[in-house]
């Protein structure tokens, strides 16, 4: 099931380095929430703090709280590893495991969270590839190594990838970033579908994509280099791009800034 996400006073930090300040925001559940905002104002370690993936950086921690649900992610005695399969993650590259066939980049995760019969594999790597829209492209091709495939259909094999294992989010960072438009529009179909089962969130710094695939956009900014990150509005996708409440919203759509 889709869950929904509450933040609450969140800062975020890396060594003394303040990266993000107090930001507060609600996800709901089957949407999908895109930021957008200048480079270095904090998005990608916003949405890092989502599934704990920014303690993977030495130095990395949090102030305040991220519910999902009813659940306190940082709580005492919860295991990140436990939160990234909740809350499952694409990155801006395609990084499918380059030793590994297709098959088995799908597998990984299920077979890293426990044990599978190989006739349950089957079922759930072809149900993982048809939900990323990659099945009838790879399906007479399932042993042949991962990083053979085109870079869009790299990123759906990521996407199959990260849903084989039934997150609640999915958290995508730039995954449009490194591809062409014909991937891109695929990718984007994609996320509208995987909302139907996800609550999806989505670092983008294409505004178009912003308006495209999301139902809310939040807007991050920072007052100067070296100043952390701040959310200065969220809203209602369609209000974001036509009437937002803050200038400097408006200033960074229209190209005035950024």
């Amino acid at each position: 099931m889709a869950k929904r996400i509450d933040v609450s006073g969140l800062s975020a930090y890396y060594g003394g380095h303040k990266a993000i300040d107090d930001i507060s925001m609600t996800v709901e559940p089957r949407s999908v929430t895109a930021f957008i905002g200048p480079s270095g104002c904090g998005k990608s370690t916003f949405l890092r703090t989502l599934n704990r993936m920014h303690e993977v950086t030495p130095g990395g921690r949090v102030e305040g709280k991220v519910m999902l649900d009813d659940e306190n992610l940082y709580a005492s005695g919860v295991d990140p590893v436990a939160v990234r399969r909740t809350v499952g993650m694409v990155f801006q590259r395609p990084n499918p495991f380059p030793t590994m066939s297709i098959f088995d980049n799908v597998a990984a995760g299920l077979r890293l969270n426990g044990s599978y019969k190989k006739s349950e594999l089957k079922d759930i790597v072809e149900r993982s590839l048809k939900g990323a829209n990659l099945w009838n492209e790879v399906k007479d091709r399932l042993n042949k190594p991962g990083s053979g495939l085109s870079g869009g259909q790299q990123q759906r094999l990521c996407i199959a990838r990260a849903i084989a294992v039934e997150p609640q989010v999915l958290l995508m960072d730039e995954p449009c970033s490194a591809l062409d438009p014909i991937s891109t529009l695929a990718i984007e179909d994609l996320i509208g579908e995987l909302k139907e089962r996800f609550t999806i969130v989505i670092v983008t710094h294409n505004m178009q994509q912003a308006a495209r695939v999301s139902d809310r956009t939040a807007f991050f900014n920072l007052a100067a280099v070296g100043q952390p990150g701040k959310l200065i509005e969220i809203d209602d996708t369609e209000r974001i791009f036509s009437n937002p409440s803050v200038q400097a919203t408006e200033d960074y759509i229209s190209g005035r800034f950024g």
